[in-house]
């Protein structure tokens, strides 16, 4: 009787570790996962606006495909240059 007690509490222990373990690494996905949630929302309070531009775009690059084509070439350009300066900074 005496063992078979040991090991319940032996086993209670180890749960009641395994639940502890649960909660803290429940903790560090919230918080490595929080920029991206704040993200997600945010893009989610800006779907409207979002969709209305995207439309828009959508609509200028039927109507005129060089100019869209210009435009979207500058944009990436711009944004490749902007991440290039970001690494140099640093």
């Amino acid at each position: 009787m005496a063992s078979i007690a040991a090991r319940k509490a032996l086993l209670e222990a180890r749960i009641e570790q395994q639940r502890i373990d649960v909660l803290v690494d429940a903790e560090r996905w919230r918080h490595a996962t929080q920029k991206i949630d704040a993200l997600y929302h945010a893009a989610k309070r800006w779907k409207a606006p979002i969709y209305g531009f995207a439309g828009v775009f959508a609509w200028q690059s039927l109507r005129r495909p060089k100019g869209f084509r210009q435009f979207a070439g500058r944009a990436f350009g711009l944004v490749m240059m902007a991440r290039r300066l970001r690494r140099l900074i640093k």
